[in-house]
């Protein structure tokens, strides 16, 4: 029994780590806007920590082609499908429990964007259309940044093959980047003004006013980005908030310390002039805002959910993968919206 046992956890070992590196190898070629062959793949690995030679990486990839994952190109190399990078993102899911609230720490702290400049990194959050779709779904989001319901009306826009943060594009797919809230924090962070994102909810207005929370998700208990769950959940209505002052929106929710409060309007006023208006409401001390309580000498801040033109184009039917948080990308590459 004991023998059998051993043999078997030494069989469960080799299994997850053969799942480790056929893992490492498909976030390489995710991280590629080409085709990569086993030499490559293995140097790549290298740098990540990840040691297989090149007779193991082809190994590997024999592996990753049967289940689907990846796709010959001839003497290019292989290029990961649409299943590897689905499966790519489920065996990433468990490691990243607790990891929303870590991601905007971490990515508020590598904000650079200077307001006053207007340089920097910013942060974005990622969103994949199919090609063909991408003008009509284009319509559709026109209608949530030109009613003022965004972080931002400045856009990048990438095509198939071409790069958006540390993810290429698929073929036959648009990449559009979005203004991120967490630029507020990247922000602040720079100016010494300590800022606690508390969660991302579903906010409802009336009549063009904002009244209460209807959804909230906190941060720091969730490995899914708030907005992304909400989209897919169709919890949205961007589309009639846009049209008629009445709807469901993706807003999120902050507290700062009410002495700071000089400084963080200051802050928002740059951010403005730079075409950032991810800051939606501020309150007044210890007061609540949109119904949400706050603590003793602080003042609750709602931002803007970064998402929010999106999911009209998924409230109108179209196929969209979204990515929250994905990346920083330099404040030179983003342009208004109405010249994409």
């Amino acid at each position: 029994m004991t023998a059998q046992w051993r043999e078997a956890s030494h069989m469960q070992t080799l299994d997850k780590d053969t799942e480790r590196k056929t893992v490492a190898i498909l976030k390489v070629l995710s991280e590629s806007s080409e085709p990569l062959g086993s030499i490559a793949i293995s140097r790549e690995l290298e740098r990540h920590g990840v040691f297989l030679s090149e007779r193991a990486v082809r190994y590997h990839l024999r592996m990753t082609d049967e289940r689907g994952y990846t796709e010959p190109m001839g003497r290019d190399g292989r290029s990961i499908t649409a299943d590897g990078l689905e499966e790519l993102r489920l065996a990433l899911a468990p490691e990243q429990v607790g990891f929303i609230i870590e991601k905007l720490q971490l990515l508020a702290f590598h904000t650079t964007f200077d307001p006053v400049r207007k340089t920097g990194l910013v942060p974005v959050n990622t969103s994949i259309f199919n090609a063909r779709d991408f003008g009509d779904a284009l319509h559709e989001m026109r209608l949530a940044f030109d009613g003022g319901l965004c972080a931002s009306r400045l856009v990048a826009v990438a095509r198939e093959g071409e790069k958006m943060g540390t993810r290429v594009v698929p073929r036959g797919k648009v990449s559009l980047a979005t203004v991120c809230g967490v630029v507020v924090n990247g922000v602040l962070l720079k100016s010494s003004v300590p800022i606690e994102s508390r969660f991302g909810g579903v906010l409802e207005l009336r009549n063009g006013k904002p009244r209460r929370f209807v959804a909230i998700i906190k941060y720091d208990g969730t490995s899914l980005d708030p907005s992304e769950q909400y989209i897919r959940a169709r919890m949205t209505a961007v589309r009639d908030a846009a049209a008629s002052g009445t709807g469901r929106i993706l807003a999120n929710f902050r507290e700062i310390l009410a002495p700071s409060r000089v400084v963080v309007e200051k802050r928002i006023e740059e951010l403005k002039s730079a075409g950032l208006n991810a800051v939606y409401l501020l309150g007044n001390t210890s007061e609540p805002i949109c119904q949400i309580e706050v603590g003793m000498n602080r003042v609750g801040m709602v931002l803007m959910g970064g998402l929010n033109p999106v999911a009209a184009a998924a409230e109108a039917g179209f196929d969209v993968e979204n990515s929250a948080e994905s990346g920083l990308i330099d404040y030179s590459q983003l342009v208004d919206i109405d010249r994409i």
